[in-house]
């Protein structure tokens, strides 16, 4: 199959790789139908030091499952799938409390004998722990934003959480990048009444005007306008 590897900062390229396939009793094989580019994906690609065997890369993707260990009880063939960007059991100490990133028996895409979500499928270890069923068909209009929930929408959702925001809340959202606009959106489904978000990209700006409020961009080594709304 075809996946992506970086060798070095800068050095992308998409190669022939094995076929992901089953190994564990747990696992589930999943067929890639889209996935992401994540912010922390940039990091390596302006820092990373040469690796002769290269990293396998991606975490966020969406799928259809086209088989499943024999002992995955809550996923099976066919299904469209969400992966989060960590695979964990869902049953351990941690992933009761909701702390699947620290799963005793988790781990993340692309390291070891794991696939990462940028290549045409994925070995899911623990898949009843980490998949997420979407109800919905792989060609549904939907399908970009649902996107957004292997990773970016739940980070700008646990940070309104965590902020403790909620109705008559006035919201502060610092920076206007893919997380700060989903932490927007989240503030809003919590039923915040004033979001007030720092803007430093013309982009962020765009993307705010999309959701409805009026904006200000601050050019690049000026101090950062904000924009909010009621």
């Amino acid at each position: 199959m075809r996946a992506t590897l970086m060798y070095e900062a800068g050095d992308v390229r998409v190669e022939d790789v094995p076929d992901a396939r089953l190994i564990e009793p747990s696992d589930a094989l999943v067929r890639v139908t889209r996935a992401a580019i994540c912010g922390s994906d940039l990091w390596p690609y302006k820092s990373m030091p040469h690796d002769d065997a290269g990293r396998r890369m991606g975490h966020e993707f969406i799928g259809v499952v086209d088989a499943v260990g024999s002992n995955v009880a809550t996923i099976e063939a066919g299904d469209l799938v969400v992966s989060p960007f960590l695979w964990s059991d869902g049953s351990c100490v941690f992933c009761r409390e909701g702390l699947q990133s620290e799963c005793l028996h988790g781990g993340r895409y692309g390291f070891e004998d794991v696939d990462g979500g940028q290549g045409e499928a994925v070995r899911v270890p623990q898949a009843d722990g980490t998949l997420v069923v979407l109800p919905v068909g792989e060609d549904d209009e939907l399908m970009p934003s649902l996107l957004t929930l292997a990773d970016v929408m739940g980070t700008g959702h646990h940070a309104a959480v965590a902020a403790k925001v909620g109705p008559g809340k006035t919201v502060a959202v610092v920076g206007d990048g893919a997380v700060g606009l989903c932490g927007v959106i989240a503030s809003r489904r919590l039923g915040a009444e004033r979001i007030t978000c720092s803007a430093t990209t013309r982009t962020g700006s765009r993307s705010g005007r999309n959701l409805g409020l009026p904006t200000s961009c601050a050019r690049a080594g000026t101090k950062p306008s904000s924009w909010s709304a009621s």
